[in-house]
């Protein structure tokens, strides 16, 4: 049962009560299914007395087939300046190539850091292996892969570039502990992949353990992608919060969503400092769209969030119970319809139609649901600069002591090419090593490596203190030694220096190295 006191504020109701002025929000119905079910999902808004005034806008597939390259207009963005609340249907993305993501777009371009995606069985109503599944995933929402910065180097070889900063790290992490801190939670996991990523997860991991000593009273733990994955796909009630990476989050949070029946059922919000989007999690499915029988709960559970972002709370409450009423009436959509257990199939509207004419009702099988605010970050978490009474951090020195040169050359052997850029290595800049999809092919590879075009050569200035094992370098002899391999035929196609910072090495050693 959710019971709509929590928090009250002065909002429409269904006696008739006061009207206070209804909040101007942004509204993008998207593409495939996402006009039916945000059709149904604003009835049912308008039913439960929620105090909206919708401003529409075009996104997505006919925008992109307009001429805008970005998925959305430019007045399109005066809507969501003004409003600072955007209800969001499901947009296409083509796989494999075509326009970038919008739903990337709008999460980068209005600074929506965090994505928070609960997750709660709702049996017996809904089947599921996992009756006690009560996991809330937040995902970093603007780093990581999903910065999609790609670009293709050679004919066999293409990168795509890994960004993680410590500010984001730390907003994101202070933000899961807040909200775990805010809405009762026990427990906040941290998953990453830093036995292999040492740099980029490795951050997000450390900067975990920092801000988690500021919690004393909630539990921590931290846990490598893969086997956390496959427990909470197997054992979930041994979870609470997870916080983690982008494409991690993407990830898991899905596989939760789908051990609660349907991944149909879950919505998600995208918080920001200034600014908020609601979604469901789900795409826009466009081989069931215009049938009538899309589940809109998704979006209906994103409605949800943004009624609570608001401070809707009652009207919130209203919507959730009436459709929890609707799920333990047996009337299901076609996605989690089981025969034996459900009770009707019905169709999109139809869903939506028993969700209204239960509003007012409370379900029997769901107490202990309440209702409640805390999306909105803490200054502390919404912040990237320190305050103004917290001692300023020393920049860190950072030293220049080597190149990793990346060739595009496919004319012997890895000793062929080891030698000959051994011979072209200056006074302070020497080969290193040479590798190879990031294993060590020479000096002293293996014959049974597989080799592409593509190869990564490391100079660095030998190390005059023992404890560093760097010397310094200066930049001009960088640029000598790439205009030396570019006068004697070899094709560059990337460059990365190598930064020690405070002493310690800024780059990750070769496989073998």
């Amino acid at each position: 049962m959710l019971h709509s006191t929590l928090n009250p504020t002065p909002e429409l109701s269904s006696a008739g009560l006061d009207r206070p002025q209804p909040t101007p929000i942004t509204v993008a119905a998207g593409d495939g299914i996402g006009p039916e079910i945000m059709t149904q999902v604003l009835r049912i808004l308008k039913a439960a007395g929620a105090s909206l005034a919708p401003q529409f806008i075009e996104v997505g597939e006919q925008l992109y087939r307009s001429g805008h390259s970005s998925g959305i207009a430019p007045d399109a963005w005066d809507s969501l300046h003004h409003t600072r609340v955007l209800l969001k249907g499901p947009i296409t993305t083509p796989q494999g190539g075509g326009y970038k993501s919008l739903n990337v777009t709008l999460r980068k371009t209005l600074g929506l850091y965090a994505n928070v995606r609960p997750c709660r069985s709702l049996a017996p109503a809904v089947s599921s292996l996992h009756p006690k599944l009560d996991v809330v995933i937040i995902r970093e929402n603007e780093e990581d892969l999903y910065a999609g910065i790609e670009h293709q180097q050679t004919p066999d070889v293409v990168q795509c570039l890994k960004l993680v900063t410590r500010s984001g790290c730390e907003r994101i992490v202070r933000y899961a502990f807040e909200y775990a801190r805010n809405h009762g939670r026990r427990k906040v996991t941290c998953m990453t992949k830093d036995n292999i990523m040492k740099l980029t997860d490795g951050l997000f991991h450390r900067v975990f353990d920092e801000i988690g000593r500021e919690y004393p009273d909630i539990q921590q733990e931290h846990q490598i992608i893969d086997i956390g994955t496959a427990r909470l796909a197997t054992q979930p009630e041994r979870y609470d919060v997870v916080v983690t990476l982008n494409l991690y989050g993407d990830i898991i949070s899905d596989v939760v969503a789908e051990l609660t029946g349907s991944v149909g059922l879950a919505g998600s919000a995208n918080i920001g400092r200034d600014c908020a989007m609601f979604e469901a999690i789900h795409g826009s499915a466009p081989d069931i769209a215009g049938q009538n029988i899309a589940n809109p709960s998704g979006l209906l559970q994103a409605a949800v969030l943004m009624l609570q972002h608001l401070g809707q709370t009652q009207a919130a409450a209203r919507v959730q119970n009436a459709w929890l009423c609707a799920l333990e009436d047996g009337l299901h959509t076609a996605d989690i319809y089981r025969p034996g257990h459900s009770a009707e199939l019905v169709s999109t509207k139809g869903f939506a139609d028993a969700v209204v004419a239960r509003l007012g009702q409370e379900p029997s099988n769901f107490q202990g649901q309440s209702i409640s605010t805390g999306l909105n970050p803490t200054p502390a978490a919404a912040t990237t600069t320190p305050s103004a009474t917290a001692p300023a951090k020393a920049e860190p020195v950072q030293q220049l002591v080597g190149v990793d040169i990346f060739l595009r050359w496919q004319h012997g052997t890895p000793t062929n090419l080891g030698e000959q850029l051994t011979a072209m290595g200056g006074e302070r800049l020497k080969l290193k090593l040479v590798t190879n999809r990031g294993v060590k092919v020479y000096p002293d590879g293996q014959p049974e490596t597989y080799c592409t075009d593509h190869w990564r050569c490391r100079f660095v200035a030998p190390g005059s203190a023992p404890e560093i094992g760097y010397g310094l370098v200066p930049f001009i002899d960088v640029l000598a030694l790439q205009h030396r391999l570019t006068d004697a035929g070899l094709e560059i196609v990337k460059t990365e220096n190598l930064y020690l910072f405070d002493g310690v090495r800024g780059f990750s050693l070769g496989q073998g190295e």
